[in-house]
């Protein structure tokens, strides 16, 4: 039998290493590009420093996690409400965790995992302004919301047809235009609204009109046909409930006084 020559055997070992990804282990992965946002207390928000915190982040390592990434192999990018599809569609992110509610328009562009988090549209308005007490009270008023948010549009089209409407970039744009007087109401769901509300530097500056505007079932946005990866999302989020972390991370988040609905049922994917 002829026996190889040593850089024979050299490129089939080199060849068969590549093939099985040098043992094909968590450090294989690369990383992992998931969409958040950068500017939301208590949801997702990018502190001084570079770290990041809130429960879309927390919801996020841990499904990271159970796909098999450790914490600094994910690559958080910042999405904005109106971007959160094309970032899916482009391949720029391999999900999307970003207080992001299920409805059937977008479902027409992506597909989703969860809903993981049930939320209320509510009002923030100034902590001295006694004149806003319902969202009918917005038709003689001036409110802000985010470009692409449904918030405003369940108000415009079902409360307050006759109230202004300015819209900016990003909720922190909105908390200054209230705080300046821009506007006299803030609007989205009730658990970025506390963030804002208790974040450092806002104490006692702002309220919550306790509004129940709309039920927002919170999902993870995911590439349209990507059944194998939503599968395996809902799995974690259901372990994540099971286990006690998801409840840990609600509490840690919006603090122990924030009323909460229970983790909702898992209806995607079904």
């Amino acid at each position: 039998m002829k026996v190889p020559q040593a850089g024979a055997v050299a490129a089939v070992i080199a060849l068969a290493l590549t093939a099985s990804g040098c043992g094909g282990g968590e450090e294989d992965k690369g990383t992992l590009p998931i969409g958040i946002k950068f500017d939301q207390p208590g949801i997702g928000m990018r502190e001084t420093g570079g770290t990041f915190t809130g429960f879309d982040v927390d919801v996020a390592t841990y499904v990271a996690k159970e796909l098999g990434y450790k914490p600094e192999q994910i690559e958080f990018k910042q999405v904005m409400s109106n971007d959160r599809e094309l970032l899916l569609q482009y391949n720029e992110v391999e999900f999307v965790v970003a207080s992001y509610s299920i409805n059937e328009k977008r479902k027409e562009k992506v597909d989703f995992a969860g809903p993981y988090f049930v939320a209320h549209q509510d009002l923030l308005t100034r902590a001295d302004d006694t004149s806003i007490t319902k969202a009918e009270d917005l038709n003689s008023k001036t409110m802000c919301s985010v470009t692409g948010s449904t918030s405003a549009e369940n108000l415009k089209k079902n409360l307050a047809p006759k109230a202004a409407l300015l819209e900016l970039s990003g909720y922190s744009d909105c908390v200054v235009a209230l705080q300046e007087g821009r506007v006299d109401a803030m609007t989205t769901d009730n658990a970025i609204l506390a963030g804002y509300a208790a974040r450092k530097g806002n104490e006692n500056k702002f309220k919550l009109t306790g509004q129940n505007l709309s039920n927002e079932n919170y999902g993870i946005g995911i590439k349209k046909g990507e059944k194998d990866l939503q599968r395996k999302i809902n799995d974690a989020l259901k372990k994540m409930v099971q286990d006690g972390s998801w409840e840990a991370a609600v509490k840690k988040n919006f603090g122990p006084n924030y009323k909460h609905e229970p983790a909702p049922a898992i209806t995607t994917g079904s």
